[in-house]
Protein backbone atom coordinates (compact mmCIF):
# COMPACT_ATOMS: atom_id res chain seq x y z
CA UNK A 1 0.00 0.00 0.00
CA UNK A 2 1.35 3.58 -0.71
CA UNK A 3 1.98 5.84 2.10
CA UNK A 4 2.24 8.36 0.43
CA UNK A 5 -0.37 12.09 1.09
CA UNK A 6 -2.88 11.37 -1.03
CA UNK A 7 -3.28 7.28 -0.28
CA UNK A 8 -3.33 8.79 3.49
CA UNK A 9 -6.36 11.09 2.59
CA UNK A 10 -8.33 8.90 0.71
CA UNK A 11 -7.71 6.31 3.74
CA UNK A 12 -8.75 8.05 6.68
CA UNK A 13 -11.80 9.31 4.30
CA UNK A 14 -12.58 5.87 3.60
CA UNK A 15 -12.84 5.38 7.41
CA UNK A 16 -15.19 8.00 8.52
CA UNK A 17 -17.34 7.06 5.68
CA UNK A 18 -17.77 3.78 6.71
CA UNK A 19 -18.10 4.30 10.11
CA UNK A 20 -21.04 6.68 9.46
CA UNK A 21 -23.14 3.02 7.87
CA UNK A 22 -21.62 0.36 10.66
CA UNK A 23 -19.44 0.56 13.86
CA UNK A 24 -16.55 0.33 12.56
CA UNK A 25 -13.19 -1.21 15.08
CA UNK A 26 -9.48 -0.30 14.86
CA UNK A 27 -9.34 -3.97 13.84
CA UNK A 28 -11.19 -3.57 10.94
CA UNK A 29 -9.29 -0.48 10.14
CA UNK A 30 -5.92 -2.21 10.58
CA UNK A 31 -6.55 -5.10 9.00
CA UNK A 32 -7.76 -2.96 5.65
CA UNK A 33 -4.08 -1.47 5.73
CA UNK A 34 -2.49 -5.09 5.53
CA UNK A 35 1.10 -4.57 6.00
CA UNK A 36 1.22 -0.93 6.04
CA UNK A 37 4.24 0.62 7.61
CA UNK A 38 4.29 1.36 10.92
CA UNK A 39 4.06 5.11 10.78
CA UNK A 40 0.85 4.57 8.63
CA UNK A 41 -0.62 2.39 11.10
CA UNK A 42 0.42 4.44 13.93
CA UNK A 43 -1.34 7.70 12.60
CA UNK A 44 -4.48 5.60 12.79
CA UNK A 45 -4.06 4.67 16.24
CA UNK A 46 -2.91 8.08 17.69
CA UNK A 47 -6.22 9.58 16.35
CA UNK A 48 -8.36 9.12 19.29
CA UNK A 49 -5.79 10.11 21.85
CA UNK A 50 -5.85 13.58 20.25
CA UNK A 51 -8.56 14.50 22.40
CA UNK A 52 -7.73 16.91 25.28
CA UNK A 53 -9.45 15.22 27.81
CA UNK A 54 -8.52 12.10 30.00
CA UNK A 55 -9.72 8.95 28.05
CA UNK A 56 -9.26 6.84 31.26
CA UNK A 57 -7.95 3.03 31.52
CA UNK A 58 -8.33 3.22 27.78
CA UNK A 59 -4.92 5.72 27.46
CA UNK A 60 -3.10 3.27 29.72
CA UNK A 61 -3.79 0.38 27.23
CA UNK A 62 -3.33 2.35 23.68
CA UNK A 63 -0.14 3.96 25.90
CA UNK A 64 1.35 0.20 26.31
CA UNK A 65 0.44 -0.71 22.90
CA UNK A 66 2.66 2.25 21.29
CA UNK A 67 5.27 0.85 23.52
CA UNK A 68 4.96 -2.50 22.13
CA UNK A 69 4.94 -1.23 18.35
CA UNK A 70 7.82 0.59 19.50
CA UNK A 71 9.64 -2.38 21.10
CA UNK A 72 9.01 -4.13 18.00
CA UNK A 73 9.86 -1.45 15.40
CA UNK A 74 13.57 -1.23 17.93
CA UNK A 75 13.54 -4.99 16.75
CA UNK A 76 13.88 -4.47 13.48
CA UNK A 77 10.22 -6.57 13.05
CA UNK A 78 8.55 -5.94 9.07
CA UNK A 79 5.50 -5.55 10.15
CA UNK A 80 3.53 -4.48 13.41
CA UNK A 81 1.56 -6.94 15.32
CA UNK A 82 -1.55 -5.23 17.64
CA UNK A 83 -3.28 -7.15 21.24
CA UNK A 84 -6.91 -8.50 20.66
CA UNK A 85 -7.99 -5.48 23.45
CA UNK A 86 -7.27 -2.75 20.80
CA UNK A 87 -8.24 -4.30 18.10
CA UNK A 88 -11.91 -5.03 19.37
CA UNK A 89 -12.11 -1.46 20.53
CA UNK A 90 -14.95 0.03 18.08
CA UNK A 91 -16.03 3.81 17.65
CA UNK A 92 -19.21 6.06 16.83
CA UNK A 93 -18.89 7.63 13.52
CA UNK A 94 -19.05 11.06 15.48
CA UNK A 95 -15.68 10.42 16.46
CA UNK A 96 -14.15 8.85 13.57
CA UNK A 97 -15.48 11.91 11.24
CA UNK A 98 -14.03 14.37 14.46
CA UNK A 99 -10.54 12.22 15.03
CA UNK A 100 -9.75 11.90 11.05
CA UNK A 101 -10.56 15.86 10.64
CA UNK A 102 -8.36 16.93 13.16
CA UNK A 103 -6.12 14.30 11.97
CA UNK A 104 -6.12 15.80 7.84
CA UNK A 105 -5.68 19.25 9.76
CA UNK A 106 -2.65 18.30 11.50
CA UNK A 107 -1.13 16.51 8.66
CA UNK A 108 -1.71 18.94 6.25
CA UNK A 109 -0.61 21.88 7.76
CA UNK A 110 2.78 20.02 8.45
CA UNK A 111 2.52 19.50 4.96
CA UNK A 112 3.13 23.34 4.45
CA UNK A 113 6.47 23.25 5.56
CA UNK A 114 7.97 19.62 4.92
CA UNK A 115 10.11 18.26 2.37
CA UNK A 116 12.59 15.97 2.17
CA UNK A 117 15.83 16.50 4.66
CA UNK A 118 17.65 14.80 7.05
CA UNK A 119 16.72 11.84 5.60
CA UNK A 120 18.95 9.53 7.87
CA UNK A 121 16.40 10.28 10.63
CA UNK A 122 13.60 8.23 9.01
CA UNK A 123 15.19 5.96 7.29
CA UNK A 124 17.19 2.65 7.67
CA UNK A 125 18.09 0.98 10.94
CA UNK A 126 18.80 3.94 12.52
CA UNK A 127 15.53 5.79 11.18
CA UNK A 128 13.82 2.84 12.89
CA UNK A 129 15.73 2.55 15.87
CA UNK A 130 14.76 6.23 16.24
CA UNK A 131 10.79 5.52 15.57
CA UNK A 132 11.13 2.94 18.46
CA UNK A 133 12.25 5.11 20.90
CA UNK A 134 9.94 7.77 20.23
CA UNK A 135 6.98 5.32 20.06
CA UNK A 136 8.37 3.35 23.62
CA UNK A 137 8.74 6.87 25.47
CA UNK A 138 5.46 8.36 24.08
CA UNK A 139 3.41 5.19 25.13
CA UNK A 140 4.81 4.82 28.55
CA UNK A 141 4.02 8.49 29.18
CA UNK A 142 0.93 8.22 27.91
CA UNK A 143 -0.21 5.18 30.08
CA UNK A 144 0.63 6.62 33.21
CA UNK A 145 -2.62 6.81 34.90
CA UNK A 146 -3.87 10.84 35.46
CA UNK A 147 -7.13 10.27 35.63
CA UNK A 148 -8.61 14.03 35.37
CA UNK A 149 -5.00 15.81 34.02
CA UNK A 150 -5.79 18.05 30.95
CA UNK A 151 -3.67 17.08 27.83
CA UNK A 152 -1.58 13.82 28.85
CA UNK A 153 -2.71 11.98 26.16
CA UNK A 154 -2.54 14.44 23.61
CA UNK A 155 1.38 15.42 24.22
CA UNK A 156 2.91 12.51 23.97
CA UNK A 157 0.06 11.89 20.97
CA UNK A 158 1.82 14.82 18.96
CA UNK A 159 5.42 13.29 19.41
CA UNK A 160 3.93 10.00 17.99
CA UNK A 161 2.00 12.21 15.16
CA UNK A 162 4.97 14.40 14.12
CA UNK A 163 6.89 11.05 14.13
CA UNK A 164 4.66 9.66 11.49
CA UNK A 165 4.61 12.48 9.43
CA UNK A 166 8.04 12.85 9.32
CA UNK A 167 8.85 9.18 8.47
CA UNK A 168 5.67 9.51 5.98
CA UNK A 169 7.27 12.85 4.16
CA UNK A 170 10.92 11.51 4.41
CA UNK A 171 11.53 14.85 6.92
CA UNK A 172 13.81 14.57 10.05
CA UNK A 173 12.85 17.81 11.32
CA UNK A 174 9.35 16.43 11.96
CA UNK A 175 11.49 13.99 14.19
CA UNK A 176 13.37 16.30 15.87
CA UNK A 177 10.06 18.44 16.72
CA UNK A 178 8.40 14.73 17.96
CA UNK A 179 11.49 14.82 20.74
CA UNK A 180 10.48 18.26 21.19
CA UNK A 181 7.16 16.86 22.09
CA UNK A 182 8.42 14.60 24.74
CA UNK A 183 10.71 17.10 26.55
CA UNK A 184 7.41 18.83 26.80
CA UNK A 185 5.41 16.15 28.01
CA UNK A 186 7.91 15.54 30.77
CA UNK A 187 8.77 19.03 31.94
CA UNK A 188 4.34 19.08 31.94
CA UNK A 189 4.37 16.26 33.66
CA UNK A 190 6.93 16.88 36.25
CA UNK A 191 5.38 20.32 36.54
CA UNK A 192 2.32 17.94 37.62
CA UNK A 193 4.10 16.19 40.14
CA UNK A 194 5.78 18.79 41.74
CA UNK A 195 2.20 20.88 42.32
CA UNK A 196 1.27 18.28 44.09
CA UNK A 197 3.67 17.35 46.11
CA UNK A 198 4.03 21.41 47.14
CA UNK A 199 0.27 21.35 47.61
CA UNK A 200 -0.11 18.11 49.76
CA UNK A 201 2.83 19.77 51.72
CA UNK A 202 1.01 22.42 52.77
CA UNK A 203 -2.06 21.08 53.09
CA UNK A 204 -0.35 18.88 55.54
CA UNK A 205 1.09 21.73 57.61
CA UNK A 206 -1.99 23.49 57.78
CA UNK A 207 -3.59 20.65 59.46
CA UNK A 208 -0.86 20.27 61.68
CA UNK A 209 -0.98 24.02 62.78
CA UNK A 210 -4.63 23.25 62.97
CA UNK A 211 -4.23 20.04 65.42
Amino acid sequence: MSTDYASLILTLENFAKLSKTRPLSLGEVLASLDKAAFALIALILVLPFMQPIPVGPFSVLGGFTFAALGWQMWRGSAAPELPDKICQVVMSAKIWGLLVKVCLKVVGFCRLFTRPRYIFLVTGVLGQKIGGFVFMASGLLMAIPFGVLPFNNTLPGLAILFYCVGELEKDGLMVVIAFGWLIATIVYFALFFFGLYYLGGEVFNYFRYKA
